[in-house]
């Protein structure tokens, strides 16, 4: 039996960060913990001899008032250093508590206190590598910890020694073989977590152990892969009456209402997928859409024997579509329903890459923490999918070293997680896909999708952005650096260097080719660099001419006069190392006798860049060589780092026939289902629709919930904002800031202001926050708060007073149901920036063929995106909400009435700001009865 450890886990409150700049104490508190039981808690306000900055009282909730009567820290020194000993010190990010406390006793006359530290962030990164964030509020939340006053020291540190124990939990859970690679590179990390996971791994050892959950691939242990049977017909039959439905949704759905148009949905769905007919329906928020198209798609699949795809645009609505609707459905029909996930191959872990990474000493700590990540991952993962992990900057370069890119395997198809997910789609009733993979993975797959009786192409709209970045090209500097370097030089010690050592004392290679191939590495390098540099002195006198303030610069590559006979050279010259090292790699292998793992594992690195670059000078060649019409490519670059900044993009301007490539095919053995909340605009019906290369014959159904439904909805037109064009941008972000706080106020946040612009975005943020009239609410801005656009809408419905900023990305996709927004304001009416390049491209190229951009592309897109920041806000028959817009054009030009014309039957009122705050406070507070 192991001596039972102390653990003292603390948490202290200061005045700000810095010791050694003046900064002190206010409050801390000590739990002890032994045999995972507290056995005492410490805690006491501090006097810090000074007043408690104001972002401080508000952040902890501590005031002058609390510490007036506390003693200061060297009343408790003694004490405290008392508590310490012979404990591992514990805390949430002990950097921080360990330094200040150190230097606190050193200001008390004491010695430094020396003994192991466990730092719960870095341990909570391991164990839960998928938390979408390691805040110890966020974290007490995922795991029921009660926290009742995040940042108040007394809870925290009870909150972070529950978290120690569930850490402890977990890691008993895990199977032998993953805490012995654990323990075995533990002691890289930055606290002393070594010895945690030590007595894990002697308690493990202690006890019978129920490791047959899982499946061991070279000491790496996987979560069993359950294999099943083909689909099979039943009797299952579809609904086909309106009683039918009624009967079935009303078992399962309670107090289920009835929606005529949900049924309406259904049997169009139903008859297309019979008939194998083309169909294009346009379902407002209200009509139940999901379930409209997975009702008829699973009976169809039952029936006929024949499964149906379903490709929706983002991997939020597959999870949504995954967890979510496929349970009710499965509550509705009371059948297990087979779904299959199906992505891109690269999204999947490709274990055996793993595995041989694992045999090498790992470098840095970011790789360390990565690595320990994913083999605690790869225990409790259904889908080997990597964007499951949460991981730092370092971290994501490992994901990338051992993302499947290849087919061909020499390991059990059960251990390869693409392979697994390709199983899975035969053996399914619904095969749930993302735009990307239905666009890249057909010409792959082609035995996997024949089966399928129907696609189902739900964010149809989206179909198109999805192909054009299928089709962008895109070249970095950087990118290019960054790979040159992973090879190196022989002086480099980088690969080739490791290569050269074992090919020369195994005598596998001779030194003559490898010089050779060293020489090959120079000349492209060197070419590379040259041809980079005239490159960027043609850029040049583009940078004359642009306004001084503007540090990025945005330029059209038809603008820039080049040398393109010096880029086929680079072209060439990469080619030329390519041959070399794969003559390399071939007379490696053509030696008979085994090669040493860590020495495969040099050869596999060297194929992986190899590889790489063959990527690359397709890239290459793509993006300067090869002349396309209907491309258009520009530069960026920021004049500060040049040429680091360089990148440079080429995107089709128009994707069309590249969809209908893919469709036509399909269209001739199943149905094609296009659906979306937004599909079409007033005036032009079939804007989406010609895009998506559907026929004119196809008709397009509109389904728009009955006017009751938008009860809650109202819109207001704020008639005295200043017009842009008249007065000077800061006069103008004023007023946008001003009508921003006043509205906030008045519906107590639950607030989405959205923005065209990011400039203008940050520059109101920045106003707001100096002008501290919504100190009390928490504001969220894309671009400007970290995080992606997931994790600040997860934010931003933590907290009831919150504001959310975003610009033309956030406008759709994003769902907030009930009570999680109050109301959208629209800054700008969403028009796409007519500088913005692709934009730009699309407006010439129809100008050339003597037609209207703005009537063809500028106002229908913008009128899209309006209906989508509408579609925000009402998500239910419940839902209240408000539409404010702030730009007056809605009001004063002609084409304004298009945008209003596009909402659902709603009450619009025009108003000047005061009146419109009065109008909105009476009908918040109506609301609130």
């Amino acid at each position: 039996m192991m001596e039972s450890q102390k653990y003292a886990i603390v948490d202290l409150e200061t005045t700000g960060h810095s010791p050694a700049n003046g900064d002190r104490m206010i409050q801390i508190a000590i739990v002890v913990m032994r045999d995972w039981c507290i056995e005492k808690t410490f805690t006491s306000f501090i006097h810090p001899g000074k007043s408690i900055p104001l972002f401080i009282q508000d952040l902890t909730n501590i005031t002058d008032t609390d510490v007036a009567d506390a003693l200061p820290f060297e009343a408790h020194a003694d004490y405290i250093y008392e508590l310490l000993q012979d404990a591992v010190f514990v805390a949430h990010n002990t950097d921080f508590d360990l330094a200040f406390l150190q230097a606190e006793f050193k200001r008390a006359g004491l010695p430094k206190w020396h003994g192991k530290k466990i730092d719960t962030v870095e341990l909570a990164k391991i164990l839960y590598p998928t938390s979408l964030s390691y805040k110890l509020g966020d974290l007490a939340h995922d795991l029921n910890i009660p926290l009742k006053n995040a940042h108040r020291a007394d809870d925290d540190a009870k909150a972070t020694a529950l978290l120690l124990k569930a850490c402890w939990e977990k890691l008993l859970q895990l199977p032998q073989v993953t805490l012995e690679q654990l323990h075995k590179r533990s002691f890289r990390l930055k606290s002393d977590i070594a010895q945690l996971f030590f007595s894990a791994l002697h308690e493990k050892r202690q006890t019978v152990s129920h490791d047959e959950d899982y499946i061991i691939y070279q000491k790496i242990a996987m979560k069993r892969f359950e294999k099943r049977s083909a689909t099979y017909k039943n009797d299952a039959k579809y609904p086909k009456t309106r009683k039918d439905k009624m009967e079935l949704l009303k078992k399962a759905v309670p107090n289920f209402e009835e929606r005529p148009l949900q049924f309406q949905m259904m049997d169009k769905i139903w008859h297309s997928l019979l008939d194998k007919q083309e169909v294009v329906i346009e379902a407002s928020t209200g009509i139940g859409k999901t379930l409209s198209y997975l009702l008829p798609a699973f009976y169809y699949a039952k029936e006929s024997g024949r499964k149906v795809g379903i490709s929706t645009y983002t991997s939020h609505l597959l999870d949504q579509l995954l967890n979510e609707e496929v349970t009710k459905l499965e509550a509705i029909t009371g059948e297990k329903i087979h779904v299959a996930l199906l992505k891109g191959m690269q999204n999947y872990v490709d274990v055996e890459r793993f595995e041989k990474i694992l045999k090498m000493q790992d470098d840095s700590y970011d790789e360390t923490l990565a690595i320990i990540q994913v083999l605690i991952w790869l225990v409790n993962t259904e889908t080997g999918d990597l964007n499951e992990l949460n991981v730092s900057g370092g971290g994501q370069l490992f994901l990338d070293k051992i993302r499947k890119t290849v087919l061909e395997t020499n390991i059990p198809s059960y251990f390869d997680f693409y392979e697994r997910a390709i199983y899975k789609s035969k053996h399914a009733d619904l095969i749930i896909t993302n735009h990307a993979m239905l666009l890249a993975d057909l010409v792959r797959h082609e035995q996997l999708f024949s089966e399928i009786g129907g696609w189902i192409v739900d964010e149809a709209h989206q179909f198109i952005q999805a192909a054009v970045q299928r089709d962008e090209k895109v070249f970095s500097f950087m990118n290019w650096k960054y790979l040159f370097g992973q090879i190196g030089l022989y002086t480099d010690e980088q690969l080739f260097y490791r290569l050269q050592r074992v090919a020369l004392k195994k005598h596998r290679v001779s030194m003559q080719l490898l010089q050779q191939t060293e020489k090959r590495f120079m000349q492209m390098v060197t070419l590379f660099d040259e041809v980079m540099q005239s490159f960027v002195e043609a850029l040049q006198p583009h940078f004359r001419n642009s306004n001084k303030h503007e540090m990025k610069q945005t330029i059209f590559l038809s603008e820039v006069v080049i040398d393109y006979k010096r880029f086929g050279q680079v072209s060439a010259a990469i080619q030329n190392w390519i041959d070399l090292a794969e003559q390399v790699l071939q007379t490696f292998h053509e030696h008979t006798d085994e090669i040493a793992p860590e020495h495969q594992f040099i050869l596999d690195e060297w194929l992986y860049w190899i590889r790489e670059f063959k990527v690359k000078v397709a890239e290459w060649d793509e993006v300067f060589l090869i002349q396309h019409n209907h491309y258009s490519a520009w530069i960026e670059v920021d004049k500060r780092s040049i040429p680091g900044s360089v990148q440079l993009f080429k995107k089709p301007i128009n994707v069309t026939t590249v969809i209908q490539q893919l469709f036509t095919p399909i269209r001739e053995r199943a149905a094609v289902i296009w659906t979306s909340g937004t599909l079409t605009v007033p005036n032009n019906e079939r804007f989406i629709s010609d895009q998506l290369g559907v026929s004119a014959e196809v008709p397009i159904y509109k389904l728009q919930a009955p006017a009751k439904y938008y009860g809650g909805a109202k819109a207001f037109v704020v008639t005295d904002m200043p017009e842009i064009q008249v007065v000077s941008q800061n006069d103008y972000i004023e007023a946008v800031a001003h009508a921003i706080t006043r509205t906030v106020r008045t519906t107590e946040g639950r607030c989405f202001v959205l923005f065209t612009s990011q400039d203008m975005l940050r520059k109101t943020v920045e106003l707001i926050q100096e002008s501290e009239l919504l100190e009390d609410y928490m504001l969220f801005a894309q671009g400007v708060t970290a995080g992606s656009r997931m994790r600040l809408l997860k934010s931003f419905q933590k907290f009831s007073q919150s504001v959310l900023f975003g610009t033309n990305s956030f406008w759709e996709g994003v769902d907030v149901p009930g009570d999680g927004l109050a109301s959208v304001i629209v800054v700008r009416l969403p028009f796409s920036s007519p500088d913005e390049p692709t934009f730009k491209a699309r407006a010439q190229y129809l100008q050339s063929e003597g037609r209207n951009p703005f009537a063809e592309l500028s106002l229908p897109e913008a009128i899209l995106r309006f209906k989508q920041g509408f579609g925000r806000l009402i998500r239910s028959s419940q839902d209240k909400g408000v539409l404010i817009v702030l730009d007056r054009r809605i009001d004063t030009k002609s084409y304004g009435k298009e945008f209003i014309r596009a909402l659902p039957p709603i009450s619009v009122q025009k108003l000047p700001l005061q009146h419109m705050v009065q109008a909105l406070g009476t009908w918040y507070n109506n609301k609130h009865e």
